[in-house]
Parts: structure tokens; C-alpha cells; sequence
């Protein structure tokens, strides 16, 4: 397997010394093709800087960061976002759907930011997304209808709109009672089968099964591998 994704070095610091937040310490790890990844941690570990460093929402202090071979540095931020859009999905905890449209039309105006929208296919693909996930009656609901756990996979199916090769997911069931949060791993598993690479924040130990392997976080410094 071939690395998908290279953190060097990486420190994420939040205003100047001696009074900033020092969130990342020298991070550094690879991720190969199809691994799923799990990032465990307690609160203010570090752990949502990180996804949104690999995201590249945020841009590190200093050091690098490669994913497929791209480096975000050098790119500028309507690239960067265009290249974000079609590569790699992210899923939030708190979901950011838009609540003025429906789920359909939050999965269709992702297509679209990425120029990637056709009037038949796009909707036909969006459909049979929400289908896999199981929501394909609330398609035309507004989120603020639906229950926590289809929100979330409203949530899923539309980072998943480009078909994006990596997907992070930030506390992906924390808000998730057990057995909803166990069809989302479940279906979690079934993407990593098909061949994506997916990187999940966590602070649930329990969880570990469904990792191939753990990155452990404390205090924003990289623990050893597990």
C-alpha cells in the first residue's frame, strides 16, 4: 500500500507567545491507502485542530502536510477548496447542514460547488446515496425535521457526494445513542471495504474494533501507536 496521506512536523499554535495555544506539538504520521484510522483523545487534546488541518480548513504553524501527493501550502484558498471538495469528504459532529434546504439539495449543492452538478445524474446519485444510508424517505425534509441520527447520515451523504477517495469524520456519534452510532460505523466499514480511507475522531476506547489502527493524542502531542 501507498501513503494517501503525510503529516510532518506539524504544530498548530493560536495567537502569539507566551499567552498562545500551543493546540498541535510536532505531529507527524502517515496514513496508507484504504486504512481507517481511528484518533482517540480527550477533550482539548488536539484532535479537532488536527481534522481540520487535514481538511485544510485550517493551515498549520509550521511543518507539512501531503495528501495525494498535494501539498496544501501551496495552493490558494479557492483552489484549496475546489481540490478539498472533490477529495476529501468531512463529516462534523454538529452536522452543518443547511437548514434552508433539504437534504436532497444539500447533497446537490455540493456537486455543484465543485462544478460536478448534471441535472438527471447528480439527483440519481444523490438518491442512491441516501438510499445506502438508509434516509432515502426524508430526502425532501428540511434537517431541522429529522432525528439526531439522520441528520448525521444526511451528514455522511454529503461528504460523500464527490465520491471522495478520503473521508474524516469529527466525532462522527458522539451526539448518537449506541445502536445509532453502530449502523454508522457499520456503514463506515462498508466505505473502507469499498477502497476509501477514512480518519475518525473519537474519545470512545470502545470503538477500537472498528480501526485498523489507533493515533493517540494527548495534550496535542502524537503518543505511540497502537
Amino acid at each position: 500500500m501507498t501513503n494517501i496521506i503525510s503529516v510532518e512536523q506539524v504544530n498548530k499554535c493560536y495567537g502569539a507567545p507566551p499567552h498562545g495555544i500551543h493546540a498541535l506539538r510536532d505531529v507527524s504520521f502517515s496514513v496508507q491507502h484504504g486504512e481507517v484510522i481511528g484518533i482517540l483523545g480527550k477533550s482539548g487534546a488536539g484532535k479537532s485542530t488536527l481534522i481540520n488541518l487535514l481538511a485544510g480548513i485550517d493551515h498549520p504553524t509550521d511543518g507539512k502536510i501531503m495528501i495525494m501527493d498535494n501539498d496544501f501550502s501551496m495552493m490558494s484558498e479557492d483552489q484549496l477548496a475546489i481540490w478539498r471538495g472533490l477529495h476529501i469528504g468531512v463529516v462534523y459532529q454538529t452536522f452543518q447542514l443547511l437548514n434552508q434546504l433539504s437534504v436532497l439539495d444539500n447533497i446537490l449543492i455540493a456537486m455543484d460547488l465543485c462544478g460536478k452538478y448534471r441535472e438527471r445524474s447528480s439527483r440519481e446519485k444523490a438518491m442512491q446515496i441516501l438510499v445506502e444510508l438508509e434516509i432515502e424517505d426524508q430526502a425532501h425534509k428540511i434537517p431541522a425535521l429529522l432525528s439526531g441520527g439522520q441528520r448525521q447520515r444526511a451528514a455522511i451523504a454529503r461528504a460523500l457526494a464527490n465520491d471522495p477517495p478520503v473521508l474524516l469524520a469529527d466525532e462522527p456519534t458522539g451526539n448518537l445513542d449506541s445502536q445509532t452510532a453502530e449502523k454508522i460505523f457499520s456503514f463506515f466499514r462498508q466505505l473502507a471495504a469499498d477502497g476509501r480511507t477514512i480518519l475518525i475522531v473519537t474519545h470512545d476506547r470502545s470503538r477500537k474494533k472498528d480501526f485498523s489502527r489507533i493515533l493517540q493524542l494527548s495534550d496535542g502531542e502524537m503518543m505511540n501507536e497502537e
